[in-house]
């Protein structure tokens, strides 16, 4: 069997990557990442980006991936038995994801989703993103760099988009020691602002310049909950980015919604979006500041408001920050609780991967506790459907939420 790398790289007979002895486990209940500690030998000299083979210390046959040389993630697997890696098998899994795709969402109501969510989808490191017609791209993984042109290939054939925009300037990069890239690398060039639908509210996304891809969408279902339950309701939304989670308040019926951002341009495209959903803007607050120091100021002023919605940035990018973003964490909810008015709902999210469920929810607990406040947990959030979670990845659940009735 040959193992065909793109045109820029070619293994007949990839190096072998043997673990340590007891090292297969997690491996054999699927999870894709070898670490560098867990290898015993490499065979050959694969260089980053290179087919490899997974072989257990007893020589039994885990897998095949892609080889990150600069990276703790040593190797990411593509799969877990002795299969083919060519363009082929790149076309089966993209037509795969996009078909899952249809399957879960209902298409007549979203213009934007994630139509390839990484090892979730078994190709690791690539993130895809559907706006509209336009597709936008995230290359995060030294094993996927070198199929980059073939995806790009693959994705154009099979989606039918008219443009496809890389975004790969991620800081993750840099761990693989790739240089970070951005632009056009299909077809047309995605407008300024390119415009979405989701579920009858319409954005402006920019995929050039803005967060991420452009978009959060995995809050898509997060924000259909608070348009559900915002009816007459004071509405503080910090970390706002461009106000998603504000104009599905305003259009549940919320009377007043601020929305809460560091960055001057984000909140102009929340005002933007406010207008472009035919909301009143006098229901509308943009406030530019630091959402530590607003939530306080507010505190200082005496303010009160029926829900506070907490959707802050990666506070800890792994294992060791762990401490001090569960201090962040805790300072933001013990602040944002000081605010709600008897009854009222904190909705507060974490999508930091290094802090789990169990952990989050005791760091809530705690800030309550210490604002001496009573909470009580009406709905845990979650990643939506096209984020799916894979059972042997628990690293795929990133995005986790409370919804807090709080007295």
């Amino acid at each position: 069997m040959s193992y065909l790398g793109s045109t820029a790289m070619t293994l007949e007979k990839p190096a072998i990557v043997r673990l340590k002895p007891g090292r297969e486990a997690s491996v054999v209940r699927r999870h894709p990442w070898i670490f560098s500690g867990a290898i015993g030998k490499v065979q050959g000299s694969p260089a980053s980006g290179d087919l490899v083979r997974v072989f257990s210390a007893d020589d039994r046959l885990l897998g095949v991936g892609g080889f990150s040389p600069n990276s703790q993630i040593r190797v990411r697997l593509f799969s877990f038995c002795d299969v083919e890696i060519n363009p082929d098998y790149f076309s089966r899994q993209i037509e795969r994801a996009i078909k899952r795709r249809h399957t879960i969402l209902n298409h007549t109501q979203r213009s934007a989703f994630r139509l390839v969510y990484g090892e979730s989808d078994d190709l690791p490191g690539l993130i895809v993103d559907k706006y509209s017609d336009f597709l936008v791209c995230q290359f995060l993984f030294a094993g996927i760099e070198p199929w980059k042109s073939t995806l790009v290939d693959i994705l154009a054939e099979q989606s039918g988009c008219c443009g496809i925009f890389e975004r790969s300037d991620a800081s993750s990069r840099l761990k693989e020691g790739l240089p970070k890239t951005s632009g056009v690398v299909w077809g047309e060039q995605p407008p300024e602002t390119l415009l979405i639908n989701e579920h009858e509210m319409y954005f402006g996304v920019d995929v050039a310049g803005g967060q991420k891809t452009g978009f959060y969408l995995d809050q898509v279902e997060n924000r259909q909950f608070v348009q559900q339950c915002s009816k007459d309701k004071t509405v503080l939304n910090c970390f706002s980015y461009t106000g998603a989670f504000s104009v599905a308040a305003l259009k549940g019926g919320a009377s007043h919604a601020i929305s809460v951002d560091a960055s001057a341009a984000a909140l102009q495209l929340a005002i933007d979006n406010v207008a472009r959903n035919d909301i009143d803007q006098s229901r509308h607050t943009a406030v530019e500041g630091n959402a530590f120091n607003v939530l306080r100021s507010y505190q200082q002023a005496g303010q009160q408001f029926d829900m506070v919605i907490l959707d802050p940035p990666k506070f800890a990018e792994n294992k060791k920050q762990v401490p001090k973003a569960a201090r962040a964490y805790k300072d933001l909810s013990l602040q944002a609780s000081k605010l709600i008015a008897p009854g009222g709902l904190l909705i507060t999210f974490s999508c930091s991967g290094a802090i789990d469920m169990n952990l989050f929810q005791k760091i809530t607990a705690d800030a309550l506790q210490d604002a001496k406040r009573h909470g009580e947990i009406v709905r845990y959030l979650h990643q939506g459907a096209d984020h799916p979670i894979a059972l042997g990845f628990p690293e795929s659940q990133y995005l986790k939420g409370l919804v807090c009735r709080v007295n």
